[in-house]
């Protein structure tokens, strides 16, 4: 039999505390982090370089007719306009002889395609009275515009060329009949003087294409220059 002190054993020696080593090791991390947040600093250039990227490749395509020009608006501005959209697309999605109700760019700009014989009687231009609903409902969306902007109404109509095939005739034909029509009749039902614009386009003979517009009133209105204050004095 052995001594008593051979029985006892010297207990081992208590290893590093793990979990006090780990929780220091993610503080110095965080703190770290935290560090780079605090001194790093945004390079305008960059960001707005990014932005202008993003805002040409997303840019929606707009008609020739229409000015190609930065905007810059409130987002309430923009919802409007969607809304806007949104009751024109309700107003014509379902009625007969529309081909196409399309978004060209949301919250600015959509346009309607119909055949010219499906709001008009056959070599007339007189409006059928089947569409009669449809235009109250368009003159009270478009005259539904919220404070600071304006909604408007672009109405194209395809017309026949002259024997150049290029330039359009110049007498009174069945399309100009017709385009003064339609703006008569929108008059007539209470539509905003300002809302309202009609023209025609050589070639799409038998094809009407309605633009729809949201507009910042103050960029619609005209800038006269110093220069063209004292030309209109004189």
């Amino acid at each position: 039999m052995g001594t008593m002190n051979d029985q006892i054993k010297p207990l081992p020696e208590e290893g590093p505390n793990t979990i006090a080593l780990f929780l220091g090791l993610y503080l110095v991390v965080l703190a770290f982090f935290i560090l780079l947040v605090t001194i790093s600093t945004v390079e305008e250039t960059k960001s707005k370089k990014v932005m202008d990227s993003l805002s040409s490749t997303f840019t929606s395509i707009v008609p020739p007719s229409a000015d190609l020009q930065s905007f810059k608006s409130k987002d309430g501005d923009v919802l409007a306009g969607q809304e806007f959209q949104q009751q024109v697309t309700g107003i014509f999605a379902t009625a007969l002889g529309i081909d196409k109700v399309e978004t060209v760019q949301p919250g600015r700009q959509m346009r309607l395609l119909l055949k010219a014989d499906s709001l008009f009687f056959q070599d007339e231009a007189r409006i059928r009275p089947a569409m009669f609903p449809l235009l109250d409902r368009t003159v009270a969306a478009l005259s539904s515009r919220p404070s600071g902007l304006r909604y408007d109404l672009e109405f194209v109509i395809g017309t026949p060329t002259a024997e150049d095939g290029k330039t359009m005739p110049t007498e009174e034909t069945l399309e100009v009949r017709r385009a003064g029509a339609f703006a008569d009749e929108m008059n007539s039902r209470g539509i905003p003087p300002d809302s309202v614009a009609v023209g025609m386009r050589p070639g799409h003979v038998g094809e009407i294409v309605i633009w729809f517009y949201t507009r910042d009133i103050e960029k619609t209105k005209l800038q006269f220059t110093e220069e063209d204050r004292f030309k209109s004095a004189l």
